[in-house]
C-alpha cells in the first residue's frame, strides 16, 4: 500500500496539518532523521522547521524535530501541538509503533483536547497499516479492530467514525478469512471437530462477512464426515434462506443430495 494512497483515505485534524496533508503524500520516503542533539532555539522556529521538514518529504526527520519541540519547551502550547504532529509524522513515515506510542502520550496528557479525535484515529490507522495476510498472526489484526471500534464508539458522529467503519468491515472479513484458512486445514487433515469450531466461529461472529457462505456449506461437509446427517440439512438450510442461489448453497445441496443417495443405495 503506497504512502500516497493512504493520504487520499486520511482526513486531517483541525488546523495542525491542513496544509501538510498535500504536501506530504510522499512523505514516507524521505531520508532517515539527522542528527537532532540538542541545539536551544525558540519554540516558533524548531516547530516551523519540523513542518517544513514534512512538507519537503522527510517525514522521520519532521518527527524527531516534533519531539524536540517537546523536549526544548515542554510548557509551551507549541508542546501540544508538536505531540501530535509528531505522530502523524511517524505515521508517514511508516513507523508505526513510534506513531501509537506519540498518540497515546498526547491523550495521556490532553484527554479532553478537541483533536483527541483524531490521535485515537492515528492509533487504529496506525495497527491497520500493519495488518499481514491471513498465513500469519493476527495479532495486529484484532488490535485494529479494537482500536477502530474504539473510535466510533468515542465519536461516532466524526469523518473518522466514517471511516473507521468501513475499514471494521474489512478488517472483519480478514480475520474471518484467517479462521477459515485454519478449518480447511483442520479438514484436509481430518480433524473435522476442530474444522467445525472454526467454521462456526465464523458464522457466530463474522455472519456479515463473505466468507459466511462457505462457512455454512464447510459445516454442512463436515457434518456428513462427523455422522450427524441432520445437522448438516440444519446448516444447508440455513445457507439456502440466507443466500438462495449462492455457489455455496448448490454445492450444499448437492452434498446433500449424493448422501441421501448413497444411503438409499446402502
Amino acid at each position: 500500500m503506497t504512502t500516497t494512497s493512504r493520504f487520499r483515505r486520511l482526513p486531517a485534524f483541525g488546523t495542525l496539518v491542513a496544509a501538510t496533508v498535500l504536501t506530504a503524500a510522499c512523505a514516507g520516503t524521505g531520508n532517515a532523521p539527522k542528527d537532532t542533539a540538542y541545539v536551544a532555539r525558540d519554540v516558533e522556529t524548531l516547530y516551523a522547521e519540523a513542518k517544513e521538514r514534512l512538507d519537503r518529504g522527510n517525514a522521520p526527520l519532521a518527527a524527531a524535530l516534533f519531539d524536540e519541540v517537546e523536549r526544548q519547551h515542554p510548557y509551551s502550547p507549541w508542546a501540544r501541538r508538536a505531540q501530535l504532529m509528531s505522530s502523524f509524522s511517524y505515521y508517514v513515515a511508516r513507523d508505526y509503533n513510534k506513531s501509537i506510542q506519540a498518540a497515546q502520550r498526547f491523550l495521556s496528557i490532553h484527554p479532553g483536547n478537541k483533536d483527541a479525535p483524531y490521535a485515537y484515529y492515528l492509533i487504529a490507522l496506525s495497527y491497520y497499516e500493519q495488518i499481514s495476510d491471513v498465513q500469519r498472526d493476527q495479532k495486529i489484526t484484532e488490535q485494529a479492530l479494537l482500536a477502530l471500534r474504539e473510535v466510533v464508539r468515542r465519536f461516532p458522529q466524526t469523518e473518522y467514525a466514517a471511516d473507521a467503519r468501513l475499514k471494521i468491515d474489512l478488517v472483519q472479513d480478514h480475520l474471518a478469512g484467517k479462521e477459515m484458512e485454519i478449518g480447511r486445514y483442520y479438514q484436509r487433515s481430518g480433524k473435522w471437530i476442530a474444522a467445525q469450531i472454526r467454521f462456526q466461529n465464523v458464522v457466530d461472529d463474522y455472519q456479515t462477512t463473505s466468507h459466511a457462505p462457505e462457512a455454512l456449506y464447510r459445516l454442512t461437509e463436515s457434518s456428513l464426515a462427523l455422522g450427524i446427517p441432520q445437522e448438516a440439512v440444519k446448516y444447508a438450510a440455513v445457507l439456502g434462506a440466507n443466500y438462495p442461489g449462492n455457489e455455496w448453497y448448490e454445492k450444499a445441496y448437492e452434498l446433500i443430495e449424493d448422501h441421501a443417495a448413497g444411503v438409499s443405495a446402502s
